[in-house]
């Protein structure tokens, strides 16, 4: 699994390090922990607490996640130099549990969260470009180039 940057859409790259700097400014240093999945790496997650040991992290199978496509993004939220996964802490101080904070941030972005969904995934991000899962398994691809912020 890659945690590079650059193995994002373009735009999605934007939105990850827009993401990032703005957490930043909020005190809440984010740390990109994967982007780009293959097929592969995908089914062995969907395989986690099913047939293999561990808790279930995801419902997508290869093919059915946006991280497969390059169109989204995890993130884990830095306390000091460690990673929590402390979804009720606020290292900054202001009550607001750091995962609920930047998934707001990340909204503002314009990026689907998903801390929203049924199956919540906090440190999930992802820009679908609008494109379903199926329109993506059948080629669909998102439009090259990439936004202008406006600061």
């Amino acid at each position: 699994m890659s945690r590079k940057l650059t193995d994002l859409h373009p735009v999605v790259e934007q939105l990850a390090r827009r993401l990032m700097a703005e957490a930043s400014h909020a005190n809440l240093p984010v740390l990109i922990t994967q982007t780009l999945r293959t097929f592969e790496e995908q089914n062995a997650l969907y395989s986690q607490g099913r047939t293999t040991p561990g808790r279930r992290v995801t419902n997508a199978r290869g093919g059915e996640s946006y991280h497969n496509y390059g169109l989204a993004f995890d993130i884990a939220i830095l306390n000091g130099s460690t990673i929590t996964w402390d979804t009720k802490i606020s290292t900054n101080d202001n009550e607001v549990p750091d995962y609920i904070e930047v998934g707001l941030i990340g909204e503002k972005l314009g990026l689907q969260w998903g801390g929203r969904w049924t199956f919540q995934d906090l440190p999930h991000f992802q820009y679908t470009f609008g494109l379903s899962i199926a329109e993506l398994k059948n080629g669909a691809r998102p439009p090259a180039g990439t936004l202008e912020f406006r600061v």
